[in-house]
């Protein structure tokens, strides 16, 4: 059986790519992505990661979404979790942000677009 494509989702990045008022609630906004990833999450085809950094640290992972929160930068942690846990198979990155998308190019990873999982 093949390993599953690990998933990596840019939260801040996704959240931020439509104006729908994300910015008064930023803790909901990310868990609202949480939720539509977690739908996604039922076909099994994929290990989602969903890195969230800022006001939204303290949103919990819930099955099927793995949530890791950035203490810093969450590029720079996408990018350690691309190099540690995509090594060896498809990994694709979902952002907008092009030096990120730059970045996990050169490890192997696969860049997407938020509307990917929107």
């Amino acid at each position: 059986m093949c390993e599953r494509t690990l998933l990596v989702v840019d939260a801040a990045n996704v959240v931020g790519s439509v104006p729908d008022g994300w910015w008064r609630d930023r803790h909901g906004a990310a868990e609202r992505l949480r939720d539509r990833l977690a739908e996604r999450a039922e076909r099994g085809d994929e290990e989602i990661v969903l890195v969230v950094e800022g006001a939204a640290r303290e949103v919990a992972s819930v099955p099927g979404v793995r949530v890791v929160a950035a203490p810093g930068s969450g590029d720079d942690r996408i990018v350690e979790l691309v190099a540690t846990e995509g090594a060896g198979r498809r990994c694709v990155v979902v952002t907008a942000d092009r030096e990120l998308r730059a970045r996990v190019e050169e490890l192997g990873a696969e860049p997407a677009g938020p509307r990917s999982v929107r």
